[in-house]
């Protein structure tokens, strides 16, 4: 891509990367993402805010080719899809002085080895004026490293905020207008990413509700020119609402734990309780932590592997722990042979949500009515707890 014009004095840079399907050797990319970084040009100065990916960064310099002199070099955030080509750029432009946070400082100079004497430390709330453009700097920790910050240029209206606001989602659009993909795919970027700092969260958009913008413009997918929808999202997203739904991720290996799913879905169901089932060796976890974003419970379900949880339920409830859902709710079903220890096993695993427990339903073999009478008691639990919601 060539660099787009945001306005006479912003440019778009960065690469599409529209062939990526996996993020940090974990997280699915369905749809590919992009880099963004832009190019602000003042009176007086010039800024250059983010860089790409290591892997695209021949694109960037091909955009770069036109432009003689950088002044700044701002660093939002250090993890190296923002970060990676800086030495690079630094390399090109020996003049630049690479801006970020005090924190930023040793992350960067850690990971990127970069010469401290070409870091300028910014404090949260300063300005760096580059003549009749200013770029004012505000400090948004976790979001979703401990260095994280934003950038604001009012003469344009515009709030520059890397990963805060994100989707993965490669596009030849600019802008995102209304389309509902970008919200779909900005959840997704929350719920991977961003949901187990969502109370951080809260305070950072304090921080930037009074400022007067009209774009917000990310480092990952298109440029929200109506920016209040992405807002008004994470606003429900990092609030403690939740909805009436239950989100069951699970495996089986020879029905059995298969059959308690499906009857406890058919059973929420007929008292008018949304289910979303996750059958775990098939599933795309970025769409089960989608789910996870506003669940009120999630019920667990796992055969028995030596005593233990099946392996693959382990990693995923080791995963929901961290990513750390408002869930309020939870329950474990499934199945053992001959003995089990896979519903304590799996309280251990998620320490980090603060939920009640309904009850744990674990049958010998295949489930038979008494069994199935408990999940009928189960979904009625359910429904109270949701009625109260």
């Amino acid at each position: 891509m060539k660099p787009r014009n945001i306005s006479d004095r912003v440019q778009w840079m960065g690469a599409i990367d529209w062939n990526r399907r996996l993020f940090d050797s974990l997280i699915p990319l369905p749809d590919g993402t992009s880099y963004n970084v832009y190019f602000v040009q003042g009176s007086e100065k010039t800024a250059l805010i983010d860089t790409v990916d290591p892997a695209k960064v021949d694109i960037l310099l091909e955009q770069l080719k036109d432009i003689p002199h950088i002044d700044y070099l701002i660093s939002h955030h250090t993890e190296q899809d923002h970060s990676g080509s800086i030495p690079v750029i630094l390399e090109k432009y020996p003049e630049a002085k690479l801006v970020c946070s005090q924190k930023a400082k040793e992350l960067l100079i850690d990971h990127l080895c970069v010469a401290e004497e070409r870091i300028k430390i910014v404090e949260d709330g300063e300005t760096l004026s580059l003549g009749d453009r200013n770029l004012t700097f505000i400090y948004t920790p976790w979001v979703h490293w401990p260095e994280t910050m934003v950038t604001y240029l009012k003469e344009e209206k515009i709030l520059f905020t890397c990963d805060f606001f994100g989707s993965h989602l490669a596009t030849s659009d600019l802008y995102a207008g209304d389309d509902p993909y970008v919200c779909e795919a900005a959840k997704r970027y929350y719920a991977e990413i961003m949901m187990p700092f969502r109370t951080i969260i809260r305070k950072n958009m304090e921080k930037i509700e009074n400022l007067d913008f009209e774009l917000i413009a990310p480092s990952h997918g298109p440029i929200y020119d109506k920016p209040q929808c992405i807002l008004d999202h994470y606003r429900d997203w990092i609030s403690d609402k939740v909805s009436n739904k239950v989100v069951i991720p699970y495996i089986s290996m020879h029905g059995s734990t298969e059959r308690m799913v499906d009857y406890l879905v058919s059973s929420l169901a007929e008292r008018g309780i949304k289910v979303e089932k996750f059958e775990l060796s098939s599933t795309d976890i970025g769409k089960l932590a989608m789910a996870l974003v506003d669940a009120a419970t999630i019920v667990i379900g796992t055969p028995t592997v030596h005593y233990g949880p099946h392996p693959v339920v382990f990693s995923v409830t080791q995963l929901a722990n961290a990513l750390k859902p408002k869930v309020k709710y939870a329950a474990i079903i499934g199945s053992y042979g001959w003995g089990t220890k896979a519903v304590e096993q799996i309280a251990g695993l998620i320490p980090n949500l603060k939920v009640e427990v309904l009850d744990t339903i674990m049958c010998k073999g295949f489930p038979r009515k008494e069994d199935l009478k408990a999940l009928d008691a189960l979904a009625d639990k359910i429904k109270e707890k949701h009625s109260q919601l």
